[in-house]
Protein backbone atom coordinates (compact mmCIF):
# COMPACT_ATOMS: atom_id res chain seq x y z
CA UNK A 1 0.00 0.00 0.00
CA UNK A 2 3.01 2.31 0.39
CA UNK A 3 3.01 5.23 -2.03
CA UNK A 4 4.16 8.83 -2.11
CA UNK A 5 2.50 11.97 -3.41
CA UNK A 6 4.40 13.53 -6.29
CA UNK A 7 5.77 16.87 -5.14
CA UNK A 8 7.26 19.52 -7.39
CA UNK A 9 9.13 22.81 -6.97
CA UNK A 10 6.76 25.79 -6.89
CA UNK A 11 8.09 29.34 -7.10
CA UNK A 12 10.61 29.55 -4.25
CA UNK A 13 9.37 26.35 -2.55
CA UNK A 14 11.53 23.26 -3.09
CA UNK A 15 8.99 20.52 -2.37
CA UNK A 16 5.26 21.06 -2.48
CA UNK A 17 2.03 19.57 -3.78
CA UNK A 18 0.95 22.31 -6.24
CA UNK A 19 -2.85 21.59 -6.44
CA UNK A 20 -3.28 21.73 -2.64
CA UNK A 21 -0.84 24.58 -2.10
CA UNK A 22 -2.24 26.78 -4.87
CA UNK A 23 -5.93 26.13 -4.07
CA UNK A 24 -5.40 26.80 -0.35
CA UNK A 25 -3.34 29.93 -1.00
CA UNK A 26 -5.98 31.32 -3.40
CA UNK A 27 -8.79 30.75 -0.86
CA UNK A 28 -6.75 32.47 1.87
CA UNK A 29 -5.82 35.35 -0.47
CA UNK A 30 -9.42 35.97 -1.55
CA UNK A 31 -10.57 35.90 2.07
CA UNK A 32 -7.90 38.39 3.14
CA UNK A 33 -8.66 40.78 0.26
CA UNK A 34 -12.45 40.56 0.69
CA UNK A 35 -12.48 41.01 4.46
CA UNK A 36 -9.95 43.87 4.30
CA UNK A 37 -11.56 45.88 1.50
CA UNK A 38 -15.18 45.17 2.44
CA UNK A 39 -15.30 44.83 6.25
CA UNK A 40 -19.02 45.68 6.65
CA UNK A 41 -20.07 43.32 3.89
CA UNK A 42 -17.81 40.65 5.38
CA UNK A 43 -19.37 41.06 8.82
CA UNK A 44 -22.85 40.78 7.32
CA UNK A 45 -21.78 37.68 5.43
CA UNK A 46 -20.34 36.14 8.62
CA UNK A 47 -23.65 36.73 10.42
CA UNK A 48 -25.64 35.16 7.56
CA UNK A 49 -23.38 32.11 7.38
CA UNK A 50 -23.57 31.52 11.12
CA UNK A 51 -27.37 31.86 11.31
CA UNK A 52 -27.84 29.55 8.29
CA UNK A 53 -25.60 26.85 9.72
CA UNK A 54 -27.26 27.03 13.14
CA UNK A 55 -30.74 26.91 11.64
CA UNK A 56 -30.18 24.20 9.02
CA UNK A 57 -27.12 22.15 9.94
CA UNK A 58 -26.53 22.32 13.70
CA UNK A 59 -27.72 18.71 13.96
CA UNK A 60 -24.70 17.63 11.89
CA UNK A 61 -22.39 18.83 14.67
CA UNK A 62 -24.57 17.39 17.44
CA UNK A 63 -24.84 13.92 15.91
CA UNK A 64 -21.31 13.63 14.55
CA UNK A 65 -19.50 14.56 17.79
CA UNK A 66 -21.44 11.90 19.70
CA UNK A 67 -20.71 9.29 17.00
CA UNK A 68 -16.99 10.14 17.02
CA UNK A 69 -16.76 9.65 20.80
CA UNK A 70 -18.64 6.34 20.66
CA UNK A 71 -16.41 5.16 17.79
CA UNK A 72 -13.22 5.91 19.74
CA UNK A 73 -14.47 4.25 22.94
CA UNK A 74 -15.46 1.10 21.02
CA UNK A 75 -11.97 0.92 19.49
CA UNK A 76 -10.48 1.29 22.97
CA UNK A 77 -12.20 -1.83 24.33
CA UNK A 78 -12.07 -3.84 21.11
CA UNK A 79 -9.35 -6.33 20.00
CA UNK A 80 -8.13 -3.60 17.64
CA UNK A 81 -6.68 -1.83 20.68
CA UNK A 82 -3.52 -3.96 20.65
CA UNK A 83 -2.59 -3.00 17.07
CA UNK A 84 0.58 -0.89 16.96
CA UNK A 85 0.67 2.42 15.08
CA UNK A 86 3.76 1.41 13.15
CA UNK A 87 5.70 -1.77 12.57
CA UNK A 88 5.86 -4.39 15.37
CA UNK A 89 9.34 -3.28 16.51
CA UNK A 90 8.70 0.49 16.35
CA UNK A 91 9.20 2.35 19.61
CA UNK A 92 7.67 5.72 20.58
CA UNK A 93 9.80 8.69 19.55
CA UNK A 94 8.89 10.73 22.65
CA UNK A 95 8.52 9.87 26.32
CA UNK A 96 5.20 10.22 28.12
CA UNK A 97 5.88 13.68 29.59
CA UNK A 98 6.99 15.21 26.28
CA UNK A 99 4.19 13.43 24.40
CA UNK A 100 1.55 14.69 26.81
CA UNK A 101 2.99 18.23 26.93
CA UNK A 102 2.91 18.65 23.15
CA UNK A 103 -0.52 17.02 22.86
CA UNK A 104 -2.16 19.17 25.55
CA UNK A 105 -0.55 22.42 24.36
CA UNK A 106 -1.68 21.81 20.79
CA UNK A 107 -5.14 20.49 21.67
CA UNK A 108 -6.50 23.04 24.13
CA UNK A 109 -4.21 26.03 23.89
CA UNK A 110 -5.35 29.61 24.20
CA UNK A 111 -9.05 28.83 24.23
CA UNK A 112 -8.82 27.10 27.61
CA UNK A 113 -7.23 30.16 29.21
CA UNK A 114 -9.70 32.48 27.48
CA UNK A 115 -12.90 30.66 28.49
CA UNK A 116 -11.99 28.96 31.80
CA UNK A 117 -13.49 31.82 33.82
CA UNK A 118 -15.83 33.44 31.33
CA UNK A 119 -17.79 30.31 30.44
CA UNK A 120 -18.73 29.10 33.97
CA UNK A 121 -19.70 32.65 34.91
CA UNK A 122 -21.80 33.05 31.75
CA UNK A 123 -23.65 29.79 32.41
CA UNK A 124 -24.14 30.76 36.05
CA UNK A 125 -25.60 34.21 35.38
CA UNK A 126 -27.64 33.15 32.34
CA UNK A 127 -28.40 29.47 32.85
CA UNK A 128 -30.05 27.70 29.90
CA UNK A 129 -33.35 26.05 30.78
CA UNK A 130 -33.19 22.27 30.64
CA UNK A 131 -34.28 19.05 32.34
CA UNK A 132 -32.35 18.27 35.56
CA UNK A 133 -33.95 20.91 37.78
CA UNK A 134 -32.26 19.46 40.88
CA UNK A 135 -28.89 20.88 39.85
CA UNK A 136 -27.72 24.06 41.54
CA UNK A 137 -26.73 26.96 39.26
CA UNK A 138 -23.03 26.46 40.09
CA UNK A 139 -23.14 22.71 39.41
CA UNK A 140 -24.96 23.31 36.13
CA UNK A 141 -22.44 25.98 35.12
CA UNK A 142 -19.34 23.88 35.75
CA UNK A 143 -20.99 20.70 34.39
CA UNK A 144 -21.80 22.37 31.06
CA UNK A 145 -18.28 23.79 30.88
CA UNK A 146 -16.81 20.32 31.45
CA UNK A 147 -19.11 19.02 28.71
CA UNK A 148 -17.86 21.52 26.14
CA UNK A 149 -14.19 20.84 26.96
CA UNK A 150 -14.35 17.14 27.77
CA UNK A 151 -14.51 13.77 26.05
CA UNK A 152 -16.43 14.97 23.00
CA UNK A 153 -13.66 17.41 22.07
CA UNK A 154 -10.84 14.89 22.43
CA UNK A 155 -12.94 12.18 20.76
CA UNK A 156 -12.97 14.39 17.66
CA UNK A 157 -9.17 14.77 17.81
CA UNK A 158 -8.67 11.04 18.37
CA UNK A 159 -10.56 10.06 15.20
CA UNK A 160 -8.28 12.12 12.96
CA UNK A 161 -5.08 11.41 14.87
CA UNK A 162 -5.68 7.68 15.01
CA UNK A 163 -6.59 7.45 11.33
CA UNK A 164 -3.52 9.41 10.25
CA UNK A 165 -1.11 7.51 12.50
CA UNK A 166 -2.50 4.14 11.40
CA UNK A 167 -2.43 4.73 7.65
CA UNK A 168 0.89 6.57 7.71
CA UNK A 169 2.99 4.50 10.11
CA UNK A 170 1.42 1.07 9.70
CA UNK A 171 0.38 1.19 6.04
CA UNK A 172 3.17 3.38 4.71
CA UNK A 173 0.98 6.09 3.19
CA UNK A 174 1.84 9.83 3.27
CA UNK A 175 0.97 11.73 6.43
CA UNK A 176 -1.95 13.60 4.86
CA UNK A 177 -5.72 13.55 5.39
CA UNK A 178 -6.29 11.94 1.98
CA UNK A 179 -4.45 8.79 3.09
CA UNK A 180 -7.27 8.00 5.53
CA UNK A 181 -9.56 7.37 2.54
CA UNK A 182 -7.43 4.78 0.76
CA UNK A 183 -9.80 1.90 1.67
CA UNK A 184 -12.71 3.82 0.09
CA UNK A 185 -11.04 5.62 -2.83
CA UNK A 186 -7.98 3.51 -3.59
CA UNK A 187 -5.52 5.17 -5.98
CA UNK A 188 -7.96 8.07 -6.47
CA UNK A 189 -6.54 9.66 -3.32
CA UNK A 190 -3.60 10.76 -5.48
CA UNK A 191 -5.93 12.64 -7.85
CA UNK A 192 -8.45 15.44 -7.55
CA UNK A 193 -10.42 13.73 -4.76
CA UNK A 194 -7.31 13.65 -2.59
CA UNK A 195 -6.44 17.23 -3.46
CA UNK A 196 -9.94 18.39 -2.44
CA UNK A 197 -9.77 16.53 0.89
CA UNK A 198 -6.38 17.99 1.78
CA UNK A 199 -7.45 21.49 0.71
CA UNK A 200 -10.50 21.29 3.01
CA UNK A 201 -8.17 20.22 5.81
CA UNK A 202 -5.77 23.12 5.19
CA UNK A 203 -8.58 25.70 5.14
CA UNK A 204 -10.22 24.23 8.25
CA UNK A 205 -6.91 24.17 10.09
CA UNK A 206 -6.11 27.73 9.06
CA UNK A 207 -9.40 29.14 10.36
CA UNK A 208 -9.35 26.97 13.48
CA UNK A 209 -5.86 28.12 14.46
CA UNK A 210 -6.60 31.72 13.44
CA UNK A 211 -9.60 31.67 15.80
CA UNK A 212 -7.31 30.78 18.68
CA UNK A 213 -4.75 33.39 17.68
CA UNK A 214 -7.46 36.05 17.65
CA UNK A 215 -8.69 35.01 21.11
CA UNK A 216 -5.13 34.98 22.40
CA UNK A 217 -4.37 38.45 21.09
CA UNK A 218 -7.48 39.84 22.77
CA UNK A 219 -6.51 38.29 26.10
CA UNK A 220 -2.82 39.23 25.96
CA UNK A 221 -3.97 42.78 25.23
CA UNK A 222 -6.17 42.67 28.35
CA UNK A 223 -3.27 41.38 30.43
CA UNK A 224 -0.95 44.14 29.27
CA UNK A 225 -3.69 46.70 29.91
CA UNK A 226 -4.07 45.39 33.46
CA UNK A 227 -0.32 45.41 34.07
CA UNK A 228 0.61 48.67 32.39
CA UNK A 229 -2.31 50.57 30.86
CA UNK A 230 -1.69 49.23 27.37
CA UNK A 231 -4.68 50.39 25.27
CA UNK A 232 -7.21 47.69 24.37
CA UNK A 233 -7.67 48.33 20.66
CA UNK A 234 -7.73 46.27 17.47
CA UNK A 235 -4.48 47.96 16.43
CA UNK A 236 -2.75 46.72 19.58
CA UNK A 237 -4.14 43.23 19.04
CA UNK A 238 -2.85 43.14 15.46
CA UNK A 239 0.61 44.23 16.64
CA UNK A 240 0.53 41.43 19.24
CA UNK A 241 -0.47 38.90 16.58
CA UNK A 242 2.47 40.06 14.45
CA UNK A 243 4.98 39.82 17.31
CA UNK A 244 3.90 36.39 18.49
CA UNK A 245 3.58 35.09 14.94
CA UNK A 246 7.25 36.00 14.56
CA UNK A 247 8.07 33.90 17.64
CA UNK A 248 5.97 31.03 16.29
CA UNK A 249 7.73 31.28 12.93
CA UNK A 250 11.11 30.94 14.63
CA UNK A 251 9.85 27.92 16.58
CA UNK A 252 8.43 26.13 13.54
CA UNK A 253 11.65 26.77 11.57
CA UNK A 254 13.66 25.12 14.37
CA UNK A 255 11.47 22.02 13.97
CA UNK A 256 9.67 19.54 16.19
CA UNK A 257 12.46 18.54 18.58
CA UNK A 258 14.43 21.77 18.89
CA UNK A 259 11.51 24.22 18.81
CA UNK A 260 8.00 22.91 19.39
CA UNK A 261 8.75 20.18 21.99
CA UNK A 262 10.88 22.50 24.15
CA UNK A 263 8.31 25.27 23.99
CA UNK A 264 5.55 22.82 24.92
CA UNK A 265 7.53 21.72 27.99
CA UNK A 266 7.95 25.37 29.03
CA UNK A 267 4.24 25.93 28.47
CA UNK A 268 3.25 23.03 30.74
CA UNK A 269 5.68 24.12 33.49
CA UNK A 270 4.37 27.70 33.46
CA UNK A 271 0.77 26.45 33.44
CA UNK A 272 1.43 24.16 36.41
CA UNK A 273 2.99 27.04 38.37
CA UNK A 274 0.01 29.28 37.61
CA UNK A 275 -2.50 26.60 38.64
CA UNK A 276 -0.60 26.03 41.90
CA UNK A 277 -0.60 29.79 42.61
CA UNK A 278 -4.36 30.13 42.15
CA UNK A 279 -5.18 26.83 43.89
CA UNK A 280 -3.30 27.68 47.10
CA UNK A 281 -3.96 31.43 47.11
CA UNK A 282 -7.62 31.03 46.21
CA UNK A 283 -10.55 29.16 47.81
CA UNK A 284 -8.86 25.73 47.90
CA UNK A 285 -11.73 23.78 49.47
CA UNK A 286 -14.29 25.37 47.15
CA UNK A 287 -12.09 24.47 44.14
CA UNK A 288 -11.93 20.83 45.27
CA UNK A 289 -15.70 20.82 45.76
CA UNK A 290 -16.16 22.38 42.31
CA UNK A 291 -14.05 19.65 40.72
CA UNK A 292 -15.98 16.87 42.47
CA UNK A 293 -19.43 18.31 41.79
CA UNK A 294 -18.50 19.23 38.22
CA UNK A 295 -17.24 15.72 37.47
CA UNK A 296 -20.35 14.17 39.02
CA UNK A 297 -22.67 16.51 37.08
CA UNK A 298 -20.80 15.91 33.84
CA UNK A 299 -20.70 12.12 34.02
CA UNK A 300 -24.28 11.71 35.24
CA UNK A 301 -25.67 14.04 32.54
CA UNK A 302 -23.30 13.43 29.63
CA UNK A 303 -25.94 11.72 27.50
CA UNK A 304 -28.52 14.40 28.23
CA UNK A 305 -26.05 17.22 27.55
CA UNK A 306 -25.21 15.58 24.22
CA UNK A 307 -28.62 16.25 22.69
CA UNK A 308 -30.61 18.64 24.89
CA UNK A 309 -29.43 21.90 23.28
CA UNK A 310 -30.57 20.72 19.86
CA UNK A 311 -34.15 20.48 21.17
CA UNK A 312 -34.71 23.22 23.73
CA UNK A 313 -31.82 25.69 23.75
CA UNK A 314 -32.36 29.15 22.30
CA UNK A 315 -30.65 29.53 18.90
CA UNK A 316 -28.37 32.32 20.12
CA UNK A 317 -27.22 30.24 23.12
CA UNK A 318 -26.66 27.21 20.92
CA UNK A 319 -24.69 29.24 18.38
CA UNK A 320 -22.54 30.90 21.04
CA UNK A 321 -21.75 27.75 22.97
CA UNK A 322 -22.33 24.12 21.98
CA UNK A 323 -22.33 24.48 18.19
CA UNK A 324 -19.45 26.95 18.32
CA UNK A 325 -17.41 24.47 20.34
CA UNK A 326 -18.26 21.48 18.16
CA UNK A 327 -17.41 23.48 15.04
CA UNK A 328 -14.20 24.72 16.63
CA UNK A 329 -13.04 21.24 17.68
CA UNK A 330 -13.82 19.81 14.24
CA UNK A 331 -12.05 22.72 12.51
CA UNK A 332 -9.06 22.04 14.78
CA UNK A 333 -9.21 18.27 14.16
CA UNK A 334 -6.93 18.12 11.09
CA UNK A 335 -4.38 20.28 12.90
CA UNK A 336 -4.48 18.58 16.31
CA UNK A 337 -5.08 15.12 14.83
CA UNK A 338 -2.13 15.33 12.46
CA UNK A 339 0.11 16.80 15.15
CA UNK A 340 -0.83 14.03 17.59
CA UNK A 341 -0.28 11.44 14.86
CA UNK A 342 3.13 12.92 14.08
CA UNK A 343 4.28 12.46 17.71
CA UNK A 344 2.61 9.07 18.36
CA UNK A 345 4.45 6.62 16.12
CA UNK A 346 5.08 3.29 17.87
CA UNK A 347 2.20 3.41 20.35
CA UNK A 348 -0.67 0.93 20.32
CA UNK A 349 -4.21 2.04 19.51
CA UNK A 350 -5.25 1.41 23.12
CA UNK A 351 -2.30 3.38 24.49
CA UNK A 352 -2.99 6.17 22.00
CA UNK A 353 -6.63 6.49 23.09
CA UNK A 354 -5.97 6.15 26.83
CA UNK A 355 -3.20 8.73 26.74
CA UNK A 356 -4.83 11.03 24.21
CA UNK A 357 -8.43 10.95 25.45
CA UNK A 358 -8.46 10.67 29.24
CA UNK A 359 -5.21 12.33 30.35
CA UNK A 360 -5.82 15.68 28.58
CA UNK A 361 -9.47 15.68 29.68
CA UNK A 362 -8.45 15.23 33.33
CA UNK A 363 -5.89 18.05 33.04
CA UNK A 364 -8.52 20.27 31.38
CA UNK A 365 -11.05 19.60 34.17
CA UNK A 366 -8.46 20.49 36.80
CA UNK A 367 -7.73 23.77 35.01
CA UNK A 368 -11.43 24.63 34.68
CA UNK A 369 -12.07 23.79 38.35
CA UNK A 370 -9.22 25.96 39.60
CA UNK A 371 -10.03 29.06 37.55
CA UNK A 372 -13.78 28.60 37.07
CA UNK A 373 -14.23 27.54 40.70
CA UNK A 374 -12.32 30.59 41.94
CA UNK A 375 -14.47 32.90 39.84
CA UNK A 376 -17.71 31.24 41.01
CA UNK A 377 -16.58 31.52 44.65
CA UNK A 378 -15.81 35.21 44.29
CA UNK A 379 -19.15 35.80 42.57
CA UNK A 380 -21.39 33.76 44.91
CA UNK A 381 -19.67 33.94 48.30
CA UNK A 382 -17.77 37.23 48.31
CA UNK A 383 -20.10 39.18 46.02
CA UNK A 384 -17.32 40.23 43.63
CA UNK A 385 -18.68 41.57 40.31
CA UNK A 386 -16.97 38.95 38.12
CA UNK A 387 -20.09 38.52 35.98
CA UNK A 388 -20.15 42.26 35.27
CA UNK A 389 -16.52 42.11 34.17
CA UNK A 390 -17.28 39.15 31.89
CA UNK A 391 -20.26 40.95 30.36
CA UNK A 392 -18.19 44.08 29.77
CA UNK A 393 -15.22 42.31 28.15
CA UNK A 394 -14.77 38.53 28.08
CA UNK A 395 -11.02 38.76 27.54
CA UNK A 396 -10.52 40.62 30.86
CA UNK A 397 -12.27 37.97 33.00
CA UNK A 398 -9.07 36.19 34.03
CA UNK A 399 -7.33 39.37 35.17
CA UNK A 400 -10.38 40.76 36.97
CA UNK A 401 -10.56 37.48 38.91
CA UNK A 402 -6.86 37.44 39.79
CA UNK A 403 -7.22 41.00 41.13
CA UNK A 404 -9.14 39.57 44.13
CA UNK A 405 -6.30 37.20 45.08
CA UNK A 406 -2.97 37.98 46.79
CA UNK A 407 0.05 38.79 44.61
CA UNK A 408 -2.24 39.74 41.75
CA UNK A 409 0.50 41.53 39.78
CA UNK A 410 2.64 38.38 39.82
CA UNK A 411 -0.21 36.07 38.82
CA UNK A 412 -1.36 38.48 36.11
CA UNK A 413 2.16 38.62 34.65
CA UNK A 414 2.46 34.84 34.83
CA UNK A 415 -0.95 34.45 33.19
CA UNK A 416 0.07 36.72 30.33
CA UNK A 417 3.24 34.67 29.84
CA UNK A 418 1.22 31.43 29.82
CA UNK A 419 -1.13 32.89 27.20
CA UNK A 420 1.84 33.89 25.06
CA UNK A 421 3.36 30.39 25.21
CA UNK A 422 -0.02 28.81 24.39
CA UNK A 423 -0.28 31.36 21.58
CA UNK A 424 3.08 30.37 20.11
CA UNK A 425 2.61 26.59 20.51
CA UNK A 426 -0.76 26.75 18.76
CA UNK A 427 0.63 28.80 15.90
CA UNK A 428 3.82 26.80 15.33
CA UNK A 429 2.05 23.44 15.58
CA UNK A 430 -0.66 24.60 13.18
CA UNK A 431 1.94 25.93 10.74
CA UNK A 432 3.81 22.63 10.79
CA UNK A 433 0.61 20.69 10.03
CA UNK A 434 -0.34 22.97 7.13
CA UNK A 435 3.23 22.69 5.82
CA UNK A 436 3.03 18.90 5.86
CA UNK A 437 -0.33 18.89 4.08
CA UNK A 438 0.75 21.30 1.35
CA UNK A 439 4.07 19.44 0.93
CA UNK A 440 2.30 16.16 0.13
CA UNK A 441 2.95 14.54 3.51
CA UNK A 442 6.63 15.48 3.79
CA UNK A 443 7.23 15.41 7.56
CA UNK A 444 10.18 17.79 7.25
CA UNK A 445 8.80 20.45 4.88
CA UNK A 446 10.99 23.27 3.53
CA UNK A 447 11.67 26.09 5.97
CA UNK A 448 10.57 28.86 3.62
CA UNK A 449 7.21 27.11 3.26
CA UNK A 450 6.90 26.97 7.05
CA UNK A 451 7.49 30.72 7.19
CA UNK A 452 4.89 31.36 4.47
CA UNK A 453 2.08 29.54 6.29
CA UNK A 454 3.02 30.86 9.75
CA UNK A 455 2.80 34.42 8.43
CA UNK A 456 -0.46 33.65 6.61
CA UNK A 457 -1.97 32.39 9.89
CA UNK A 458 -1.12 35.69 11.55
CA UNK A 459 -2.63 37.68 8.69
CA UNK A 460 -5.87 35.64 8.77
CA UNK A 461 -6.17 36.13 12.54
CA UNK A 462 -5.65 39.88 12.12
CA UNK A 463 -8.29 40.07 9.39
CA UNK A 464 -10.81 38.22 11.57
CA UNK A 465 -10.17 40.61 14.46
CA UNK A 466 -10.70 43.60 12.14
CA UNK A 467 -13.76 42.12 10.45
CA UNK A 468 -15.81 41.41 13.54
CA UNK A 469 -13.85 40.41 16.60
CA UNK A 470 -15.21 37.52 18.64
CA UNK A 471 -18.30 37.06 16.44
CA UNK A 472 -16.17 36.68 13.30
CA UNK A 473 -13.83 34.26 15.06
CA UNK A 474 -16.74 32.06 16.14
CA UNK A 475 -18.29 32.11 12.66
CA UNK A 476 -14.97 31.12 11.05
CA UNK A 477 -14.70 28.10 13.36
CA UNK A 478 -18.28 26.92 12.72
CA UNK A 479 -18.18 27.46 8.94
CA UNK A 480 -14.87 25.66 8.44
CA UNK A 481 -15.91 22.80 10.72
CA UNK A 482 -19.09 21.82 8.85
CA UNK A 483 -17.54 20.28 5.69
CA UNK A 484 -14.82 18.57 7.70
CA UNK A 485 -17.40 16.89 9.94
CA UNK A 486 -18.61 14.99 6.85
CA UNK A 487 -15.03 14.12 5.90
CA UNK A 488 -14.46 12.71 9.40
CA UNK A 489 -17.51 10.44 9.12
CA UNK A 490 -15.90 8.96 6.01
CA UNK A 491 -12.67 8.53 7.97
CA UNK A 492 -14.41 6.36 10.54
CA UNK A 493 -15.81 4.01 7.88
CA UNK A 494 -12.44 3.76 6.12
CA UNK A 495 -10.47 3.08 9.31
CA UNK A 496 -12.90 0.41 10.50
CA UNK A 497 -12.83 -1.27 7.10
CA UNK A 498 -9.03 -1.49 7.14
CA UNK A 499 -8.79 -2.53 10.80
CA UNK A 500 -11.01 -5.53 10.15
CA UNK A 501 -8.35 -6.89 7.79
CA UNK A 502 -5.81 -6.86 10.66
CA UNK A 503 -7.67 -9.53 12.61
Amino acid sequence: MSHAINTKPLLFFKRTNPPVFIASAIIMFLFIIGATLLPQLSKSLFDTIQSTIIEKFSWVFTVSTVLFLIFVLLLLISPFGRIRLGQPDDKPEFGYSTWFSMMFSAGMGIGLVFWSIAEPIKHFTNPPIYGPQSLSPTDQAIGLTFFHWGLHAWGVFMVVGLSLAYFSYRKGLPLTIRSCFYPLLGEKIYGRWGHCIDTFAVVGTMFGVATSLGLGAMQVNSGLNYLGDCPETKTTQIVLIALITACATASVVLGLKKGISRLSHLNIILSAVLIAFVFFLGPTLFILETFGNGLKTYLSNIFFFSYWSEQVAAPDWQASWTIFYWGWWIAWAPFVGMFIARISKGRTIREFILGGLFAPVLATFIWLSVFGGTALYLETVQGAPISAAVSANVSTALFKTLAYLPWDQITAALSTLVIVTFFVTSSDSGSLVIDILTAGGDQDPPKNQRVFWAVTEGVIASVLVIAGGLQALQTAAIASGLPFALIMIGMCFALLKELKKEL
